[in-house]
């Protein structure tokens, strides 16, 4: 697999960091609210558990499955759910975590779906950001790291359901990808 690495763009030691300050800002801005967090599955599942394990305040927490990108390395921009959740959110709080925010389509379509609930406020979390990508205008209340335009994998981000196992966030050499979509 480590052939297959251009280089290690965020490592392990500044996303355990960067988990530690957000979670400090949730516990903080939610001390004594009714706050759930919606984990999107697969990716952020990593980001999710370490940054719940630095929130001290009582939460409760959901999962959400969509699709947008399938095999390919570009969000097709429809926006499919895989799984819903099972919580209740009417006059809750509600934030999203995500492992990356890219176009900006997965997550608008998550935020408008959650505020037809009923909760108290929608917002969201992200372990990584990739603004140059944006296809539609989002607030990202919590932004982990901003990153370039660049193919990663790691800390749960995959390429074709490969790499998430990766403790940092990696590079992925482009004739990896690139010999997937010549198919």
């Amino acid at each position: 697999m480590i052939e297959e690495i251009e280089e290690i763009l965020v490592s392990r030691e500044e996303l355990q960091k960067n988990a530690r300050e957000l979670g400090k800002r949730i516990s903080s801005d939610y001390e004594g609210k009714d706050l759930v967090l919606i984990g999107v599955l697969k990716g952020g599942v990593v980001f999710f558990s370490d940054l719940i394990r630095e929130i001290t305040i009582p939460i409760e927490i959901d999962f959400i499955s969509v699709s947008s990108y399938g095999n390919s390395t570009r969000s097709s921009g429809v926006v499919r759910i895989i799984k819903d959740t099972d919580i209740d959110v009417s006059g809750k709080h509600v934030l999203i975590v995500e492992d990356l925010v890219d176009t900006g389509l997965t997550l608008h379509y998550l935020k408008d779906l959650f505020k037809g609930r009923g909760p108290k406020d929608v917002k969201i979390c992200t372990a990584l950001d990739k603004p140059s990508r944006r296809k539609v205008e989002i607030e990202i209340e919590y932004k982990g790291i901003t990153i370039p335009d660049k193919f990663v994998v790691g800390y749960g981000l995959d390429y074709g359901g490969k790499y998430r196992n990766l403790a940092d966030v990696c590079v992925l050499k482009p004739w990896v990808y690139e010999k997937g979509e010549e198919n």
